[in-house]
Parts: structure tokens; C-alpha cells; sequence
């Protein structure tokens, strides 16, 4: 199993790699906030568990077990983040929400908040019921 870390990287090459094709250790490191060095050293774990192949000075590509993570960790970020904005979460709040909650939940649990969301986002009456119970507690 990947520990957080490891998915915030894939997470985030995945995301680099769609958005721009390719995904540098220095893209990495200022998205996550980290040195490139500490990059360097976690994509070359990553390598070794077989979820990318990174050739130095020549970058790296997701394996299909990356590309299959790295998928499924960007959907939960982005559910996450739905189901936040559902329940009425401040928006200023709820990436940095996501961020302290996302590694800390089973994947059945993320399963049963998306059945949640689709509900939700299914039956309008369910958000007007939680929008009139924040009213009252204004």
C-alpha cells in the first residue's frame, strides 16, 4: 500500500502528465511544496515499486499501475471536494479539508460518500433540507 506521501505524488504526476504532457521533478516539487531532491528520492521509490519508470535527466512515465492510482486518487480528491461543497463546506476551506481528510479514509468509505453524493446530487430535496437546517443554525 502507498503511503500518503507516495499518493500525493502520483496524484500529482498524474495530474502534471494531463495537463501538460510531462511531469519534471521541479513541476513536482512546487506543486507539492517540497525540495526536488525529495522528489528525486520518491520517484525513484515509485520507480522501484513499479509505479512509474524514471530514466535521470530524462523524466518519468506513469505505468499503467501508476496511471490506474494515480486516476483513482485524482476521482477521490475531486469527490471529496463535491461532497464538501454538497454539505455546505466554506469554499476557502475546502481544499485544504480534503487535503488533512483524503489519506485517511478506506477506499469503502470514499465508495459509500460517493453513493452519497450521487444521491445528493440526485434529489435536489436533500440539499434544500440541509440548507434549510444551516439557516436555522445561523
Amino acid at each position: 500500500m502507498p503511503t500518503p506521501s507516495m499518493e500525493d505524488h502520483i496524484e500529482q504526476i498524474y495530474l502534471l502528465i494531463d495537463n501538460k504532457g510531462y511531469a519534471r521533478v521541479s513541476d513536482i516539487a512546487e506543486a507539492l511544496s517540497v525540495l526536488p531532491s525529495s522528489v528525486t528520492k520518491m520517484v525513484q521509490k515509485l520507480d522501484k515499486d513499479g509505479y512509474l519508470n524514471y530514466e535521470k535527466y530524462r523524466g518519468l512515465t506513469l505505468t499503467p499501475k501508476g496511471k490506474k492510482l494515480g486516476k483513482r486518487l485524482v476521482q477521490r480528491h475531486e469527490l471529496l471536494e463535491r461532497f464538501l461543497e454538497l454539505i455546505g463546506v466554506n469554499e476557502t476551506l475546502i481544499y485544504d479539508e480534503v487535503e488533512g481528510i483524503e489519506h485517511h479514509l478506506s477506499w469503502h468509505s470514499i465508495d459509500r460518500i460517493a453513493d452519497l453524493v450521487q444521491l445528493m446530487e440526485e434529489d435536489v430535496t436533500i440539499q434544500e433540507k440541509l440548507e434549510q437546517i444551516r439557516l436555522r443554525e445561523e
